[in-house]
């Protein structure tokens, strides 16, 4: 997957659409946002990693130190702003060693790659995002991207326990199978159970139902499979489950969805 060249055909899409939306047209998927709203989101998300990677190796920020993203006085002043800030992020990617060490959130996140591909994936679903707030047709996704979509989700946003947190599984599994047509086949097995534990910087104690990615090769309990792009938006919470195909438990799939909805937040 080439993750600058999505970042830049999404982007350039979404601005696409935000421009054409209704001024007062609220956001589907985040009703609670308008259309500048979420041009301002996905600006902030750009900018926030643009200073994170930095122009150069060993330039970059450490989260605590990035400037928040001023957002202009008027609402008007957002695309011009948006079309800046996705290609501060692509000169700040350009040219990069993947390996590249830099600060992030996850425990295995912490390379220049890593954030290209999360930016790819954020400015794709927030194009989608987009066009449905424009009252357009979403636009396909490269079977590919879609592919390593469902993939980041489900070993990024759902999969991993915390140092401080320990994962009981409770018997329940279900699968994701990549099988639309003339798609390379791809599955993932994960495992449901409880997330307990006490964040060490807050002191919150946690209980949250949980999944994790295992290797349970055609024994899960239930499995939810389709065209990749169909998986990707499903998973995201942006369509329903229209051209998917679920065996078994139906309730372990919607519970699936649930698991990756709370990892979104």
């Amino acid at each position: 997957m080439d993750a600058l060249a999505s970042i830049a055909r999404d982007s350039a899409l979404f601005l696409d659409a935000m421009r054409a939306a209704p001024p007062g047209a609220r956001v589907p998927a985040c009703p609670e946002w308008g259309v500048a709203d979420l041009t301002y989101h996905l600006a902030e998300v750009q900018a926030f990693w643009s200073a994170v990677v930095g122009p150069a190796a060993g330039e970059g920020l450490d989260a605590d130190d990035v400037a928040p993203l001023a957002r202009p006085a008027h609402d008007a002043a957002l695309p011009d702003l948006a079309a800046t800030v996705t290609a501060r992020l692509l000169a700040a990617l350009t040219g990069r060693d993947p390996s590249e060490p830099c600060w992030s959130w996850h425990d295995a996140g912490r390379s220049v790659g890593w954030v290209a591909r999360r930016q790819a994936h954020e400015a794709l679903v927030h194009r989608v995002d987009a066009e449905q707030t424009a009252g357009r047709d979403v636009t396909g996704a490269d079977p590919q991207v879609a592919a390593d979509g469902v993939d980041e989700v489900l070993r990024v946003l759902v999969d991993g326990i915390p140092a401080w947190g320990t994962f009981t599984p409770d018997g329940s599994t279900v699968s994701v199978a990549v099988d639309g047509p003339g798609e390379t086949p791809r599955s993932w097995e994960l495992a449901f159970g409880r997330l307990t534990g006490v964040g060490p910087e807050s002191g919150t104690a946690y209980d949250l139902d949980s999944a994790q990615v295992v290797d349970l090769p055609g024994s899960t309990t239930a499995q939810v499979s389709g065209p990749a792009w169909a998986l990707d938006l499903w998973l995201w919470g942006r369509a329903d489950r229209q051209g998917l195909t679920v065996h078994g438990d139906p309730a372990l799939v919607d519970r699936l969805r649930a698991v990756a909805s709370d990892g979104m937040q």
